[in-house]
């Protein structure tokens, strides 16, 4: 394992706009019985991170995390007496989270600002800071656009949508020059039913409806005249109601 070089990687990930993910899991490599990097490991040509080499880098990791990703999950599930070598604590995330902490450093990825995390922490949202962000970025040919609705002044993420000006790679026939796509929406808060309005901040407290209305808008400003959606099965109806029919295994909508 070769800190420096692993830290150098992170770094083009989330700078190269061939890559810029959504979404990240960190698994520390493990060293177990009867695998290729046991074999080296024996003749003592690899050897893996331990937990607190491991920490120190997703400490360093976590601090570069640009507002748009989400850290999925850290460390793999595996019984401590099957690691050889490596990470053999459980609780890793913890670790980091913690180290974090002590030098006063708050994560800016989308799990680490959601409401409910913030407010588990002890965090307090201010009704009247709730401000409405775009951060946009190239990536894999196209543009990105990260709207969120969030508190600033606490560090709070209230809800986001991924709007995507696709590349001419763009392979469906759903999608052309004139289309843009959303490709996520997500507002957090308690999960309620669909259609059953929300109290106070979070689900079903319009914001959904209104990052939606602002991709549209951002759609036509950038000369597109039809906009879908990557929409699971359960939350059709709500698009529906907002103008949107199914075409292919989306939810679209004419713009112009």
């Amino acid at each position: 394992a070769d800190f420096e070089k692993d830290l150098r990687i992170f770094k083009r990930l989330f700078s190269d706009p061939s890559f810029k993910p959504d979404m990240i899991k960190i698994y520390p490599c493990l060293v177990t019985k009867n695998s290729q990097l046991y074999h080296l490991w024996e003749k003592g040509e690899y050897k893996p991170y331990n937990t607190e080499e491991a920490a120190e880098l997703i400490v360093q990791i976590k601090k570069m995390l640009p507002k748009w990703v989400r850290t999925m999950r850290i460390q793999r599930d595996i019984p401590s007496h099957l690691i050889v070598d490596g990470v053999k604590k459980s609780n890793l995330g913890e670790i980091v989270y913690k180290k974090l902490k002590e030098e006063g450093v708050q994560c800016q990825c989308i799990r680490c600002r959601e409401i409910g995390h913030r407010l588990s922490e002890g965090a307090s949202i201010n009704p009247e800071n709730i401000t409405p962000l775009k951060e946009a970025y190239k990536a894999t040919g196209g543009k990105e656009f990260f709207l969120s609705y969030e508190d600033p002044e606490n560090n709070i993420l209230i809800g986001f949508l991924r709007l995507r000006l696709p590349s001419k790679k763009a392979h469906r026939k759903e999608i052309n020059e004139k289309t843009a796509l959303v490709r996520e929406l997500h507002v957090y808060g308690p999960m309620l039913p669909i259609g059953e309005p929300g109290e106070g901040i979070g689900q079903h407290s319009g914001y959904g409806e209104k990052l939606l209305s602002w991709a549209e808008e951002l759609a036509i400003e950038n000369g597109k005249e039809k906009i879908l959606i990557t929409s699971g099965i359960g939350v059709r109806d709500y698009y529906r109601k907002l103008g949107y029919e199914r075409e292919g295994p989306y939810m679209a909508k004419m713009l112009i």
